[in-house]
């Protein structure tokens, strides 16, 4: 198949999610037709230092026209990261956002082909093969890495410094020596994320 050339990030995005949704289909499951896909920063830890979020998927009981809403990050630009990435967020469309990260996210993104932590999934192998024919197919993602942005201003010092929770917005202030240290952990027996490191603000 000739590579295709598309002008914008979304057209990318959305041909790359055609050619995901077989994935699914190999495993019985079903992706939501009504999704769109964009390259756009998540809304929470887009640009943390350790805990990163570069992506996410936003319910379609969120959106006016029910529509499944995935963000890629825009600090990244390889193509088969992206699609990792966006199978991912597919997932979460597929079992539905209020399962988080727990066991029915697990079993369908262990059979499609994602390993590691459930929070940072990265594409085992045998998914990584197909989604490197998937991206030589798609062709080059119109896209370059952003840089992240500042003002050109120092910040000012301050003694406590800021750290939550990337899922539930748990916070805490502490000292930039004990960050150092180590980050503390989200306490919340609510939070998917409870006992992982909390996000440290710059």
């Amino acid at each position: 198949m000739p590579k295709l050339i598309h002008a914008t990030r979304e057209s990318w995005l959305h041909a790359g999610l055609e050619f995901i949704r077989p994935l699914f289909d190999d495993i019985n499951k079903t992706v939501p037709k009504k999704i769109r896909v964009s390259c756009g920063f998540p809304s929470r830890n887009a640009l943390g230092n350790r805990l990163r979020a570069i992506g996410e998927c936003w319910s379609d009981k969120a959106s006016k026209g029910s529509y499944f809403e995935i963000f890629v990050s825009p600090l990244i630009n390889d193509p088969v990261h992206v699609l990792d990435v966006l199978t991912h967020e597919v997932v979460h469309a597929v079992v539905g956002l209020e399962c988080g990260h727990k066991k029915p996210f697990r079993m369908v993104a262990v059979a499609v082909g994602l390993e590691g932590s459930m929070k940072s999934t990265t594409a085992g192998e045998e998914l990584k093969g197909r989604l490197e024919k998937i991206a030589k197919t798609l062709g080059p993602y119109p896209h370059d890495v952003l840089a992240k942005m500042t003002n050109g201003k120092k910040k000012e010092g301050c003694r406590q410094l800021k750290v939550s929770c990337a899922d539930c917005g748990y916070t805490i202030r502490i000292t930039k020596k004990w960050i150092e240290v180590a980050l503390p952990c989200c306490p919340n027996p609510e939070c998917d994320n409870q006992g992982e490191p909390m996000e440290g603000d710059e």
